[in-house]
């Protein structure tokens, strides 16, 4: 028996792969995503060198350059899936989509895979900033790399967040702000909570830290490869596609 969601053609992986050069497309014709990755750029380059004046450390330490990419993706996510289900909405295209034989799951796979690989280039474009700075200091090339591989798997929690966000909204601008307010709210929390010091009882905070995306890549900003913290941005990716299937499956039958 084959798991809900997927095709029973056996054609679902082509059907995906189909979907994401489609939405890949949109992205590449698209002179926002452009804008969005010079603005990435720009942003966590300020603020190393501008705000944490790293030349003044004396440090071969990259935990500023790293620590400024949560607060990037808070802009950078919601711009890059703001439009995926929302514009269909507003199209009109999401029925006729639901209607194609394709799953909830290739539909979800799709978008996700798509706006990842977009936020993943976004990325890219900040690794020659490390890679100048390597010959300069006694740095770890196997930390910047663990920094990397957090980075990646914080964004694809946030990427997964930013379609479910997009899914429920009718309006690109709708899930724009809806999407930067979760992701203010997610990725700052643990930090507030610290930065205030207020007198909350231990089980509180820890709640409050789990459930923060920027705490658990706290460990990855260090350099440490934790599996805890890998597997919760796995298994939360996992949860805000499920969400995001299951709210097309209720339009696709209501």
């Amino acid at each position: 028996m084959k798991p809900e969601g997927l095709t029973t053609n056996g054609k679902s992986w082509e059907s995906a792969r189909a979907l994401v050069r489609k939405e890949i497309r949109s992205y590449v014709y698209s002179p926002v995503f452009y804008g969005i990755g010079v603005f990435f750029l720009l942003f966590v380059s300020v603020w190393f060198f501008y705000f944490h004046r790293f030349f003044t450390l004396n440090t071969a330490n990259l935990r500023p350059f790293f620590a400024a990419f949560p607060l990037g993706f808070i802009m950078v996510i919601p711009v890059l899936t703001m439009k995926s289900w929302a514009e269909e909405r507003k199209l009109g295209s999401i029925e006729l989509l639901l209607t194609m034989p394709f799953s909830e799951w290739d539909l979800v796979l799709g978008k996700f895979v798509a706006a990842f690989a977009a936020l993943a280039s976004v990325m890219a474009l900040t690794i020659p900033v490390p890679l100048t700075l390597l010959p300069l200091g006694d740095f770890d090339a196997g930390v910047v790399v663990g920094e990397y591989a957090g980075a990646l798997l914080l964004g694809a929690a946030a990427t997964a967040l930013g379609l479910l966000t997009s899914c429920l909204s009718k309006h690109q601008g709708a899930a724009f702000i809806g999407c930067a307010a979760v992701m203010l709210l997610t990725l700052l929390v643990s930090r507030l909570t610290q930065a205030a010091d207020l007198p909350l009882p231990l089980p509180l905070i820890e709640g409050i830290n789990f459930f923060s995306l920027s705490f658990h890549f706290e460990t990855f900003a260090k350099g440490v490869i934790d599996t805890k913290d890998a597997a919760f941005f796995i298994i939360s990716t996992a949860l805000f596609l499920f969400l995001n299937t299951r709210v097309l499956l209720y339009r696709k039958w209501r």
